[in-house]
């Protein structure tokens, strides 16, 4: 009986370990709020584990979430160059670390696309003095400068937490077509996985013990 309490203290540590998280899954635009998953790619992770973090550098799972190479039934949103976004969670992010958004470009249709072109970064929120932005909603602009296309609009939050522990990434991808865009050519690019090295001293700093005035977000920087 006691190994059998003992079993049963350990799953539900386990699970509540593991359900402790958050999972972007709402998107809004023009001013609509829209139901979970509608314009975001689901992860294919069992229920339970849904909002769960990857933690592979080298995983194709850190573009759009396990199992997220593929649409799955996604519906694409047209939007505008310039028009604002909102990626909104199931809970708001509590685990210390930047949150960052990047995009890459499909060569046809985005629901067919699985991520593995060039990415490029649109937006860094990092820390403020000792204080990172935690919140429940992110928005930000799809750039005005960027050819009309349809395209991945990923968003990450690195959870930096857990110093000697592999950081966690929480990461959804929405589909966007962009209409009214530039010409411009975004640079630098970077692919997914690969735009973050284990190196990076943002992504392998012990937060607990640093000078946060002088933290970089990994990744490729914002083109200018």
């Amino acid at each position: 009986m006691k190994s059998l309490l003992h079993l049963a203290a350990a799953t539900a540590l386990a699970v509540n370990s593991v359900t402790a998280h958050y999972i972007f899954q709402q998107f809004t635009a023009g001013g609509t709020k829209y139901p979970p998953w509608k314009y975001i790619r689901r992860n294919t992770n069992p229920a339970w584990l849904q909002n769960g973090p990857v933690t592979d550098l080298a995983s194709n799972d850190l573009r759009c979430n396990v199992g997220g190479g593929v649409s799955n039934g996604t519906e694409t949103i047209t939007m505008k160059a310039g028009d604002e976004f909102t990626f909104t969670l199931d809970t708001a992010v509590y685990h210390a670390g930047p949150v960052s958004l990047y995009m890459s470009r499909a060569p046809g249709a985005v629901a067919d696309y699985d991520g593995s072109g060039p990415w490029f970064k649109i937006y860094d929120w990092g820390p403020t003095g000792s204080s990172w932005p935690l919140r429940i909603s992110y928005t930000y602009n799809i750039p005005k400068c960027i050819p009309d296309g349809e395209y991945l609009l990923r968003i990450q939050q690195l959870g930096l937490h857990n110093p000697g522990a592999p950081p966690q990434f929480y990461i959804s991808c929405a589909q966007v077509k962009v209409t009214n865009g530039g010409n411009t050519t975004p640079s630098p690019t970077a692919p997914i996985p690969g735009a973050i090295k284990s190196t990076d001293p943002g992504y392998n700093i012990n937060i607990y013990n640093a000078n946060l005035n002088n933290y970089v977000v990994p990744g490729p920087r914002v083109p200018k």
